[in-house]
């Protein structure tokens, strides 16, 4: 098992902080657009070296993005940010008439999205999101996995041209993927071979997977582990070549069992691959206050978790 070193934690969003930062130094075009979360989008070196460049639109989801979608008419490469839940939930009707209907090159970027929001509470999270987005035509998923990967995937989004979602997260967490890693939006990335049973996560449940993996081999289970970290467009050809040597699939991620990371599996193997399939998701309900690591236990989102369903699998492959 190849192992992935845990080069200190830190939080995802810092990891967008530094992407724009280095945006902002490299690339004119490029703008940023907040709604009163300057601090918490970690916009903040942004806007001190770019004031002319920078929006604060105040608590105005849907003016940012009208306001953005005008912009890219004249060549600007728009980034807004605001939390997950503010950035869809609030404004689906912009995005969908104003950004994906009308092709505009807008890269939507939330924050603080899932459960680990933590002890803001049911109202300010959102697992909803993957699936409100993923079901707009043209639009690009991303749901990255630590601070490296984070700012990776903001670099990459200002290269790439169409409307696209780029969600990460508030709480600190390892940082494992190398720093010189490249981003290539719609290609997996395959961290662990193995032969018994596939892990396919995204998002804060890359780790988790990963720490899995090591618990599972120790019991003699080969787990094969791949971050999918664009949802949209799937890297489908990833998913086939691994479960069609494993022979079942265990997804991970910190959404919605509906709509999610493990939906699109599914729907990749219903096509070409029937294959038994096991969820780490929440079970369709709403969140609830507490601290990240107590609501990611409470609703199962966990490495633990991730080896149970593993058991689960490999009982019905048998």
């Amino acid at each position: 098992m190849k192992k992935y070193n845990n080069t200190g934690s830190k939080d995802t969003r810092s990891g967008f902080g530094a992407g724009m930062a280095e945006l902002g130094d490299t690339n004119p075009q490029v703008v940023g657009l907040c709604a009163d979360l300057i601090g918490s989008l970690k916009f903040d070196e942004f806007k001190k070296n770019h004031p002319d460049r920078f929006v604060q639109v105040g608590i105005a989801e849907a003016n940012m993005i009208g306001i953005a979608a005008g912009m890219t008419i004249g060549g600007k490469i728009p980034f807004t940010g605001t939390f997950a839940n503010f950035s869809t939930g609030r404004v689906y009707d912009q995005i969908r008439q104003s950004v994906a209907y009308s092709d505009k090159n807008v890269k939507i970027c939330a924050s603080h999205a899932g459960l680990t929001l933590g002890e803001d509470g049911a109202t300010h999270q959102i697992l909803e999101d993957i699936g409100l987005m993923k079901m707009l035509p043209g639009m690009t998923v991303i749901n990255t996995c630590d601070y490296n990967q984070t700012k990776a995937a903001t670099l990459a989004l200002a290269a790439h041209h169409g409307p696209a979602y780029l969600r990460f997260g508030r709480p600190v967490v390892p940082n494992f993927t190398p720093a010189d890693e490249p981003f290539e939006i719609g290609k997996a990335i395959l961290l662990n071979v193995g032969t018994d049973v596939t892990i396919i996560a995204t998002g804060h449940l890359v780790w988790e997977a990963l720490v899995a993996a090591e618990s599972l081999e120790a019991q003699g289970i080969s787990a094969e582990v791949i971050n999918i970290h664009t949802i949209k467009p799937l890297d489908e050809a990833a998913i086939l070549t691994s479960v069609q040597k494993t022979g079942c699939v265990v997804t991970a991620e910190e959404h919605n069992i509906l709509g999610g990371l493990g939906e699109s599996v599914s729907g990749v193997l219903a096509k070409h691959l029937p294959s038994p399939q096991e969820f780490v998701a929440v079970n369709d309900s709403f969140g609830e206050s507490g601290t990240p690591d107590e609501l990611m236990e409470k609703y199962k989102l966990n490495r633990a978790s991730i080896q149970e369903a593993v058991q689960r699998v490999l009982a019905r492959k048998k």
